[in-house]
């Protein structure tokens, strides 16, 4: 296939239509002919008419990839089964216990060995450890088509590195690692991917290596995060502001400038877990990984903790006091609720028997009723608090288009979890 047309030859079905699917999916249209397939219907229907909830792709853009590049949505696994380019990108979650959830990518891959034909080449996109590929998934499509790899199908491995709300790192103009299961199939993934996107890729000497550069990404900026939360602790506790400490020492020319803050959502407070695990099974116990997991795991209650102190402070009375969380999403200018840190800020309040309220204008109130069990509003209440907890950046806070002075009785406290407000205004901050 090296001296063929691809686009020609290639046919590409997504499996997945999240986060990661979607814009992927969308950019393949572009130039192969792509069908996006989830076992979800009513994210399915919902692509088909032309909107995506999870916002990571425009409306415009994704009605124009239908119309114009003809890319189809199904849940039907036979409306995939004439492709030849299958590519996972199914979610990767950890259990309450914080181990590896694997049932999402082993499902997918027993659709991909449903439909796969001797030839055909698959390719994973979620997050694992090293080894999940060749060792758990490429085993279910082999037991279910009845196929071998590198004689009867082929396989790759092109992490994610997807940043939700984040319009700027899109699918399209980040570098991407791939990866093959023999050099001819490595050649052929690379030369696909290539053809969509705008600064290439960089080419891993085999899907372990693959794996472990993606693995790694989040779990080294967790650690670092994980280093600057207890920097804040210490100098909450000194009286010296955070913030201004880290400003300073980002003047030295090698300095990493990162901000504390709480670690949510599907990456960065996941990924870590996977390394872990990993380690542990070949009889290491990895110290510096789990420690920064567990000061991050604790930010939500030091938040609440810290707010409590504060209006204890200034004499308010705590029982029956009423506090507002702005933002509930796990970042800021997405609707995106994935294992929010911002529930542990809301479960350790209700311990104080406090009113609570969480305002947030992007996040989904049935998506977060049905994940969390809690009711958030997308609309402030007129009604007046005693506290205000700003836990998300979203431009609506940044613009301070909250007006504070009417949303707060006047003896008040303000959190400011993401330093976004005036340091006048605020009563603390990481």
């Amino acid at each position: 296939m090296q001296n063929e047309n691809i686009n020609d030859t290639i046919r590409i079905a997504v499996i997945g239509l999240g986060y990661v699917g979607l814009p992927l999916a969308r950019l393949f249209s572009t130039r192969f002919r792509t069908v996006g397939y989830d076992i979800n219907k009513n994210r399915v229907d919902a692509l088909k008419s032309g909107h995506d909830a999870t916002l990571e792709v425009d409306d415009g853009l994704l009605r124009k990839a239908i119309n114009e590049h003809g890319l189809k949505f199904t849940s039907d696994t036979d409306d995939i089964r004439e492709c030849n380019f299958y590519v996972v990108a199914a979610p990767t979650p950890v259990d309450i216990n914080h181990n590896p959830d694997l049932s999402p990518l082993i499902g997918a891959s027993r659709t991909v060995g449903t439909v796969i034909s001797k030839g055909d080449i698959a390719v994973y996109e979620s997050t694992v450890y090293p080894g999940v590929t060749e060792e758990v998934c490429i085993p279910v499509i082999e037991e279910v088509s009845g196929l071998k790899l590198n004689t009867g199908f082929f396989a790759g491995y092109s992490p994610e590195r997807v940043n939700p709300g984040d319009k700027q790192h899109t699918v399209e103009n980040i570098l991407k690692i791939t990866s093959g299961s023999t050099p001819e199939a490595a050649d052929l993934i690379d030369r696909v991917y290539n053809e969509v996107l705008e600064n290439g890729t960089y080419r891993a000497s085999s899907i372990k290596v693959a794996e472990a550069a993606k693995v790694i990404e989040n779990s080294q900026r967790d650690i670092n995060i994980a280093f600057v939360n207890e920097l804040s602790k210490i100098f909450t506790l000194m009286g010296i502001d955070t913030l201004e400490v880290l400003d300073a020492a980002a003047t030295k020319w090698n300095f990493i400038k990162m901000n504390p803050g709480l670690v949510g959502g599907h990456c960065i407070s996941v990924d870590p877990y996977y390394l872990a695990q990993c380690a542990q099974r070949h009889g290491y116990n990895p110290e510096i990984i789990l420690a920064g997991r567990r000061v991050n795991d604790g930010m939500g209650a030091y938040v609440a903790n810290q707010t409590i102190k504060l209006m204890l402070k200034k004499g308010i009375q705590v029982l029956k006091s009423k506090i507002i969380i702005m933002g509930f999403t796990f970042k800021e200018n997405c609707p995106d609720v994935r294992n929010t840190k911002i529930i542990d800020i809301y479960r350790a309040l209700e311990e104080y028997n406090v009113d609570l309220t969480v305002y947030d204008p992007w996040a989904s109130p049935e998506i977060v009723r049905e994940v969390y069990g809690i009711e958030i509003v997308n609309r402030l209440p007129r009604e007046k608090f005693d506290a205000a907890i700003v836990a998300v950046a979203h431009g609506e806070f940044r613009r301070h288009e909250v007006d504070m002075d009417a949303l707060l009785n006047p003896v008040h406290v303000i959190y400011d979890v993401k330093g976004i407000l005036p340091r006048e205004i605020i009563d603390g901050r990481l």
